[in-house]
Protein backbone atom coordinates (compact mmCIF):
# COMPACT_ATOMS: atom_id res chain seq x y z
CA UNK A 1 0.00 0.00 0.00
CA UNK A 2 2.04 3.09 -1.22
CA UNK A 3 1.68 6.61 0.87
CA UNK A 4 -0.54 8.11 -1.68
CA UNK A 5 -3.37 5.24 -1.21
CA UNK A 6 -2.65 5.71 2.45
CA UNK A 7 -3.46 9.55 2.41
CA UNK A 8 -6.34 8.55 0.66
CA UNK A 9 -7.92 6.47 3.05
CA UNK A 10 -7.00 9.04 5.89
CA UNK A 11 -9.01 11.81 4.30
CA UNK A 12 -12.18 9.42 2.96
CA UNK A 13 -11.98 8.07 6.66
CA UNK A 14 -12.04 11.19 8.56
CA UNK A 15 -14.61 12.69 6.03
CA UNK A 16 -17.19 9.76 6.25
CA UNK A 17 -16.82 10.34 10.56
CA UNK A 18 -17.33 13.47 10.52
CA UNK A 19 -20.22 12.98 8.65
CA UNK A 20 -21.52 10.38 11.21
CA UNK A 21 -21.13 12.59 13.94
CA UNK A 22 -23.00 15.26 12.17
CA UNK A 23 -25.77 13.05 12.72
CA UNK A 24 -25.80 11.92 16.27
CA UNK A 25 -28.32 12.88 18.67
CA UNK A 26 -26.56 14.40 22.38
CA UNK A 27 -27.39 10.81 23.67
CA UNK A 28 -25.19 9.75 21.17
CA UNK A 29 -22.26 12.13 21.69
CA UNK A 30 -22.39 10.93 25.39
CA UNK A 31 -22.17 7.04 24.74
CA UNK A 32 -19.41 5.25 26.04
CA UNK A 33 -17.05 3.97 23.05
CA UNK A 34 -14.72 1.10 22.93
CA UNK A 35 -11.77 3.52 24.65
CA UNK A 36 -12.44 3.15 28.26
CA UNK A 37 -13.57 5.73 29.95
CA UNK A 38 -13.90 7.90 26.71
CA UNK A 39 -17.44 8.53 25.77
CA UNK A 40 -17.81 8.90 21.87
CA UNK A 41 -17.12 13.01 22.23
CA UNK A 42 -13.86 12.34 23.97
CA UNK A 43 -13.08 9.78 21.19
CA UNK A 44 -13.83 12.64 18.05
CA UNK A 45 -12.12 15.04 20.19
CA UNK A 46 -8.71 12.99 19.85
CA UNK A 47 -9.45 12.50 15.95
CA UNK A 48 -8.90 16.26 15.85
CA UNK A 49 -5.93 16.50 17.24
CA UNK A 50 -3.23 14.73 15.47
CA UNK A 51 -2.58 16.92 12.26
CA UNK A 52 -3.34 20.19 14.25
CA UNK A 53 -0.21 18.75 17.35
CA UNK A 54 2.57 21.04 17.00
CA UNK A 55 5.79 20.12 18.77
CA UNK A 56 5.93 22.89 21.61
CA UNK A 57 2.15 22.06 22.54
CA UNK A 58 2.86 18.33 22.72
CA UNK A 59 5.99 18.72 24.87
CA UNK A 60 4.02 21.20 26.93
CA UNK A 61 1.08 18.46 26.98
CA UNK A 62 3.67 15.57 28.05
CA UNK A 63 4.99 17.84 31.03
CA UNK A 64 1.62 18.33 32.45
CA UNK A 65 0.77 14.57 32.04
CA UNK A 66 4.20 14.01 34.29
CA UNK A 67 5.89 12.16 31.55
CA UNK A 68 2.70 9.64 30.46
CA UNK A 69 2.15 9.37 27.22
CA UNK A 70 -1.45 7.38 28.25
CA UNK A 71 -1.89 10.21 30.44
CA UNK A 72 -1.18 12.79 28.05
CA UNK A 73 -3.31 11.53 25.36
CA UNK A 74 -6.72 11.52 27.93
CA UNK A 75 -5.93 14.73 28.79
CA UNK A 76 -5.65 16.48 25.51
CA UNK A 77 -8.63 14.64 24.08
CA UNK A 78 -10.93 15.67 27.42
CA UNK A 79 -9.64 19.14 26.87
CA UNK A 80 -10.46 19.30 23.27
CA UNK A 81 -13.90 17.60 24.23
CA UNK A 82 -14.97 20.63 26.30
CA UNK A 83 -15.62 22.30 23.19
CA UNK A 84 -18.96 22.18 21.48
CA UNK A 85 -20.37 18.99 18.85
CA UNK A 86 -20.52 21.11 16.28
CA UNK A 87 -16.77 22.66 16.24
CA UNK A 88 -15.28 19.36 17.02
CA UNK A 89 -17.02 17.38 13.52
CA UNK A 90 -15.62 21.26 11.87
CA UNK A 91 -12.57 20.33 13.11
CA UNK A 92 -12.62 17.25 11.75
CA UNK A 93 -13.79 18.37 8.31
CA UNK A 94 -10.66 21.02 8.86
CA UNK A 95 -8.18 18.21 8.68
CA UNK A 96 -9.34 15.93 6.58
CA UNK A 97 -7.20 16.48 3.46
CA UNK A 98 -4.46 17.37 5.71
CA UNK A 99 -1.15 15.37 5.46
CA UNK A 100 0.54 16.45 8.99
CA UNK A 101 0.98 14.06 11.31
CA UNK A 102 1.10 14.68 15.05
CA UNK A 103 4.69 14.72 16.35
CA UNK A 104 6.08 11.30 16.88
CA UNK A 105 3.82 9.68 14.61
CA UNK A 106 4.60 7.41 11.66
CA UNK A 107 2.03 7.48 8.65
CA UNK A 108 0.84 4.02 9.24
CA UNK A 109 0.29 5.04 13.15
CA UNK A 110 -1.90 7.81 11.52
CA UNK A 111 -3.85 5.13 9.11
CA UNK A 112 -4.33 2.51 12.14
CA UNK A 113 -5.76 5.58 14.75
CA UNK A 114 -7.85 6.70 11.59
CA UNK A 115 -9.52 3.47 11.37
CA UNK A 116 -9.49 1.72 14.68
CA UNK A 117 -10.81 5.14 16.57
CA UNK A 118 -14.12 5.75 14.22
CA UNK A 119 -14.84 1.84 15.17
CA UNK A 120 -14.61 2.68 18.58
CA UNK A 121 -17.27 4.96 18.26
CA UNK A 122 -19.61 3.08 15.67
CA UNK A 123 -19.46 -0.70 16.91
CA UNK A 124 -21.36 0.74 20.29
CA UNK A 125 -23.90 2.77 18.24
CA UNK A 126 -24.26 -0.18 15.96
CA UNK A 127 -23.19 1.59 12.95
CA UNK A 128 -21.35 -0.20 10.17
CA UNK A 129 -18.27 0.96 8.40
CA UNK A 130 -16.56 -1.49 6.62
CA UNK A 131 -12.94 -0.68 7.34
CA UNK A 132 -11.00 -0.89 2.99
CA UNK A 133 -9.33 -4.29 3.38
CA UNK A 134 -5.98 -2.89 2.00
CA UNK A 135 -5.58 -0.27 4.53
CA UNK A 136 -6.70 -2.96 7.47
CA UNK A 137 -4.12 -5.06 6.07
CA UNK A 138 -1.39 -2.39 6.47
CA UNK A 139 -2.81 -1.46 9.75
CA UNK A 140 -2.54 -5.13 10.94
CA UNK A 141 0.64 -5.36 9.99
CA UNK A 142 2.43 -2.39 11.75
CA UNK A 143 0.19 -3.18 14.98
CA UNK A 144 1.73 -6.33 14.70
CA UNK A 145 5.52 -5.17 14.39
CA UNK A 146 5.15 -1.85 17.03
CA UNK A 147 5.24 -2.97 20.40
CA UNK A 148 4.03 0.09 22.31
CA UNK A 149 1.68 0.89 23.50
CA UNK A 150 -0.50 -2.50 22.16
CA UNK A 151 2.36 -4.97 22.81
CA UNK A 152 -0.01 -7.26 20.64
CA UNK A 153 3.12 -9.98 19.51
CA UNK A 154 3.96 -10.42 23.63
CA UNK A 155 -0.37 -11.13 24.05
CA UNK A 156 -0.58 -13.14 20.92
CA UNK A 157 2.56 -15.36 21.49
CA UNK A 158 1.68 -18.97 21.26
CA UNK A 159 -0.48 -17.44 18.23
CA UNK A 160 -1.14 -17.58 14.44
CA UNK A 161 -3.74 -14.88 13.63
CA UNK A 162 -5.14 -15.40 10.41
CA UNK A 163 -7.64 -13.11 7.41
CA UNK A 164 -10.16 -14.80 6.34
CA UNK A 165 -11.11 -12.62 3.68
CA UNK A 166 -7.32 -10.94 3.03
CA UNK A 167 -4.03 -12.18 2.56
CA UNK A 168 -2.21 -11.64 5.85
CA UNK A 169 -1.33 -13.47 8.88
CA UNK A 170 0.85 -13.53 11.35
CA UNK A 171 2.58 -15.64 14.33
CA UNK A 172 2.87 -18.97 15.06
CA UNK A 173 0.93 -21.53 16.76
CA UNK A 174 -2.76 -22.39 17.76
CA UNK A 175 -4.90 -20.20 15.08
CA UNK A 176 -6.80 -17.08 15.50
CA UNK A 177 -8.78 -16.31 12.27
CA UNK A 178 -11.74 -13.77 11.01
CA UNK A 179 -12.02 -11.06 9.15
CA UNK A 180 -9.21 -8.90 9.16
CA UNK A 181 -11.01 -5.49 10.50
CA UNK A 182 -11.88 -7.59 13.33
CA UNK A 183 -8.20 -9.08 13.58
CA UNK A 184 -7.21 -5.10 13.61
CA UNK A 185 -9.50 -3.94 16.26
CA UNK A 186 -7.73 -7.13 18.29
CA UNK A 187 -4.67 -6.33 17.70
CA UNK A 188 -5.33 -2.68 19.06
CA UNK A 189 -6.46 -4.28 22.55
CA UNK A 190 -10.52 -3.71 21.61
CA UNK A 191 -12.61 -7.02 22.65
CA UNK A 192 -15.73 -6.31 20.68
CA UNK A 193 -14.91 -7.90 17.84
CA UNK A 194 -14.14 -11.44 19.37
CA UNK A 195 -17.47 -12.94 18.39
CA UNK A 196 -16.30 -12.17 14.65
CA UNK A 197 -13.45 -14.37 15.40
CA UNK A 198 -12.76 -18.28 15.86
CA UNK A 199 -10.16 -19.89 17.93
CA UNK A 200 -10.36 -17.00 20.70
CA UNK A 201 -13.41 -16.59 23.34
CA UNK A 202 -13.84 -12.92 25.10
Amino acid sequence: MDETRIWQVVAAERAATADLLAGLSDAQWAHPSLCAGWTVREVAAHLTLGPRMRIGATLGAFARARGSFNRMVDQTARAEARRPSGEIVASLRDIAGSRRLAPGQTLLNCLMDTLVHPQDIRLPLGIERPMPVDAAVAAAADLWRIGFPFHARRRFAGHRLVATDAEWSAGEGAEISGPIEALVMLLAGRTATIPRLTGITA
